[in-house]
């Protein structure tokens, strides 16, 4: 089997097994006082500076959650609550993941789409535009960006939209589950006020993640109890799996010149298909994530390729796989411009750490095959 599918969620690296098992044979709590606690306590201190030393940050400043949909979940209403009373306007995009679009609904603030350019990056010109246009208005702008599309692999121009809102009072979140261990991913240069992570997609488990928060940034919890990290999120730590995304999170930055050789691999996969079926590739004009390739063959249907590529032993997926399983047309190419037909025929792969150069080669054979076997048939 070839696993082409790692966006979704990519396999525990060694060193974050390996953490997870040595954090298991503590048993104890973090919060409890005795010896075995205290040495519960180094172990998530630890982690909790790995994380933070990924991001270019301070370990003080970071929030472990249940995974990345909590993170932004508590960006979103937790700054919204604080900030009640004032007015305050959330900016989206439509390329933003589910986590961030349901929580920003739910944080009852008003809401405004800012448009995409058809490579697939927010529009800097018409963001700003908002912007003024809110600041004149007396409502403070709050953007919620994403780092890294899930299913382009688009880069977004975070730093420049940030430093656009910064500039007129407002914050930004950032939903960067994709970017780490993949890109360079920094608080201090993108310049946000938020910004969320996931274990599982950088080489840790699921279950677990981190929300960075800027020093000062309006925010209080939405979980409240025992009061733990830092009273913004109560509930017993996740030790075992929190052991593993600091090991994960420091095990992936420091083998990012290997992700970064991917994109090589990637360019030359998706021109060989190019060249021999003609796809379609979305947000190849502008930078991408170095493992991403999100591509179309028109009259091909998404879940048709999905099923036969799994029948040739390869697993991909047809954009989020957040959604409970469900197949259907692309909310972030219809935002491109993408008609609504070829969006239908998108299909995702992507690549990882543990991936080797014969995949890609694998990966497009496999998909060559499938199509002349429908044009045959």
């Amino acid at each position: 089997m070839i696993y082409a599918d790692h966006n979704a969620t990519t396999p525990m690296r060694p060193e974050a097994r390996e953490a997870m098992l040595r954090a298991a044979e503590i048993g104890a709590n973090p919060s409890s006082i005795h010896g075995a606690g205290r040495k519960a306590r180094r172990v998530l201190e630890t982690a909790r500076k790995q994380v933070a030393a990924a991001i270019g940050a301070s370990a003080q400043d970071v929030v472990f959650t249940s995974g990345g949909t909590e993170a932004s979940a508590l960006a979103l209403q937790g700054a919204a609550r604080k900030l009640e009373g004032k007015q305050v306007t959330l900016l989206l995009t439509k390329l933003e993941h589910s986590a961030v679009r349901d929580n920003a609904a739910a944080s009852g603030l008003p809401t405004k789409i800012i448009p995409v350019l058809a490579n697939g990056t927010l529009d800097l010109e018409a963001l700003r535009a908002e912007v003024t246009a809110l600041q004149d208005a007396g409502h403070m702008p709050f953007l919620a960006l994403m780092l890294a599309n899930n299913e382009t692999g688009v880069i977004q121009p975070v730093a420049e939209a940030a430093q656009i809102v910064r500039e007129a009072g407002g914050l930004t979140h950032c939903d960067a589950v994709q970017g780490l261990g993949k890109i360079q991913v920094n608080t201090l240069l993108l310049g946000v006020d938020f910004l969320a992570l996931s274990a599982h997609k950088c080489g840790g488990p699921a279950g677990v993640g981190a929300l960075w928060v800027r020093p000062g940034a309006p925010l209080i919890p939405l979980m409240l109890g025992g009061g733990q990290e830092r009273s913004l999120r109560s509930g017993t730590e996740n030790l075992l799996g929190i052991a593993a995304f600091g090991a994960a999170a420091e095990a992936s930055v420091a083998a990012m010149d290997k992700m970064q050789a991917l994109a090589d691999r990637r360019d030359a996969m998706e021109a060989r298909l190019k060249a021999e079926a003609g796809v379609t590739i979305f947000g190849e004009t502008t930078a991408r994530l170095p493992n991403t390739s999100c591509f179309a063959q028109p009259e091909f249907s998404s879940d048709t390729q999905v099923m036969a590529m799994d029948l040739e032993g390869v697993c991909i997926s047809a954009g989020s796989a957040c959604s409970s399983g469900k197949v259907k047309v692309s909310g972030v190419l219809s935002a491109m411009g993408v008609s609504d037909a070829l969006a239908s025929c998108a299909i995702r792969i992507s690549f990882g750490w543990n991936s080797v150069p014969e995949d890609f080669e694998a990966v497009a054979d496999a998909w060559l095959k499938v199509t002349a076997r429908r044009k045959a048939g």
